[in-house]
């Protein structure tokens, strides 16, 4: 009998091991549950990543997949010693802008898990509650609760070994909150952000833009239930409501009239362009963007999908784009962009001082080991006296042809030609107040994908979040002009 429970226990410990390895094989076997490809990868973000954006459409199945990566935590996360003492504690809260969402909607999800597990005789520990699922164990729990701006002290207590915060319909919590959430992201923890894309503003829309995120969009147009047009996975949008609404809230457009910065699409061989409500409902797009913002974040990750796509050949005829960093946290910038395919940036802080010779030997380093390479350097501020080294590289080591390819960039000049003619947009329309203005929206012309110009950008890195949130405006002479670097 000794013999037989060793190896019971033996072979169980093994199968606790592989669900501990694998979350998608603990929801499979214990819970019963068959998630599709996009949810099973949200699973494995959230047992390998900080901090997890998920932005969604309607019915998409981001609160459950919320609520089985939940039990997953709370079971898969604790460790016990031989003596069966808890020796590392694991704690899950989940929380939403109302207590309506938190007990009918996220609760409702994690007991259905929990009762359909003990239905496959896996009785998990702890006392199911409304709000919550208590063990033995006071270190040891989950909890549901609104999220309360003006009382921050709640997340206090949230210290463990093993800390997971669920947050739903984040568009609707304020900055501050989340400010007192990311406190408690010590040693093994994560933060869980599940949300329909209602704004472009705030915590939960700036998730989508960051590089330290893990993020995901749930499209309903790729649901299971849609793409087969039978209900595969119950509960989760189907296939006659996504037709309904693209009758009522969407366009039939020509297909010459396709356009990508429209979110257009086809459905059932016809071509489509949603309005703002299926925008965000059915595509987990974010809405149109603000009038007054530069560049919207769609626009990136189209240029970001084609730099996937792409293999640069030789690495001549570089435009080296050098942004100089200062006194302070600055970074400084290089950008390497061959035609319409910006390879990278490559970002080094400053330290708190400006390194001329440095900067000015990296940028020297490339032009001298290529050909037609040509270099511009930002030279308002510590800019000039890298540009001013550079050419004294070029002096000293003999470089005259060099010399010609490297240049300064003023962008409060005036934004006209050496003869003096204006400088204008792509399509003649546009005037601006500096070259600061003109060459921020040549950045927009260069990636609004109507134009046909193919931009590539590298994915990851700060670009997306920080172009994101440039705004410009019209001056009373018509002229456009860029908010000031302060503000952004």
């Amino acid at each position: 009998m000794r013999k037989n429970e060793a190896d019971i226990k033996k072979r169980a410990a093994i199968l606790f091991a592989s669900w501990r390895a694998d979350w998608n094989k603990f929801i499979k076997e214990v819970l019963g549950v068959t998630l599709d490809e996009e949810q099973q990868d949200i699973v494995t973000a959230v047992q390998t990543n900080k901090l997890v954006s998920v932005r969604s459409g309607t019915a998409r199945g981001k609160d459950f997949v919320a609520a089985c990566c939940a039990v997953c935590w709370l079971y898969l996360k604790p460790r016990w010693n031989t003596k069966g003492e808890l020796i590392e504690n694991a704690k899950v809260a989940l929380t939403a802008p109302t207590d309506r969402q938190v007990k009918n909607i996220m609760m409702p999800e994690v007991s259905r898990l929990y009762n359909r597990a003990k239905r496959r005789n896996f009785v998990l520990p702890g006392r199911l509650n409304a709000y919550d699922i208590r063990t033995d164990n006071d270190e040891w729990f989950l909890t549901g609760f609104k999220a309360d701006e003006n009382n921050h002290e709640a997340w206090s207590g949230f210290h463990a070994v093993h800390t997971f915060f669920i947050v739903t319909e984040a568009t609707g919590i304020v900055d501050d909150t989340f400010e007192a959430i990311e406190g408690n992201l010590q040693g093994d923890s994560c933060l869980l952000l599940v949300f329909n894309p209602n704004t472009n503003i705030g915590y939960a829309a700036r998730s989508q833009k960051a590089k330290r995120w893990k993020k995901f969009c749930l499209n309903s147009l790729t649901a299971p239930n849609v793409r087969e047009k039978k209900n595969i996975i119950p509960g989760q949008v189907d296939y006659e409501w996504v037709k309904e609404r693209v009758e009522i809230w969407c366009e039939p457009i020509r297909t010459e009239d396709i356009s990508e910065r429209e979110n257009d699409f086809e459905f059932e061989g016809q071509w489509y362009r949603p309005s703002d409500l299926f925008r965000k409902k059915v595509l987990g797009q974010f809405p149109k963007v603000d009038e007054d913002s530069l560049i919207p974040l769609q626009w990136i990750e189209l240029a970001q999908e084609r730099w996937k796509n792409y293999h640069l050949g030789n690495r001549n005829y570089c435009r080296l784009g050098v942004d100089v960093a200062g006194m302070g946290r600055d970074c400084s910038v290089y950008c390497f962009r061959y035609n319409n395919y910006v390879e990278k940036f490559d970002k080094h802080n400053s330290g708190g001082r400006a390194d001329h010779m440095k900067v000015a030997g990296k940028a020297m380093n490339v032009t001298k080991n290529t050909t037609g390479t040509m270099i511009f350097i930002d030279t308002i501020g510590e800019g000039a006296g890298v540009y001013s080294r550079c050419l004294e590289v070029c002096d000293e080591e003999g470089l005259n042809t060099k010399k010609a390819n490297i240049h300064s960039c003023k962008y409060s000049e005036g934004s006209k030609t050496k003869s003096g003619k204006e400088l204008t947009d792509i399509t003649g329309q546009y005037t601006f107040a500096n070259m600061r203005a003109y060459l921020f929206w040549c950045v927009r012309d260069w990636l609004n994908p109507d134009n046909g110009m193919n931009a590539m950008l590298p994915p990851g890195g700060t670009f997306a979040e920080e172009a994101t949130e440039i705004k410009f405006s019209f001056m009373g002479s018509g002229r456009i002009i860029i908010e000031p670097k302060e503000d952004i």
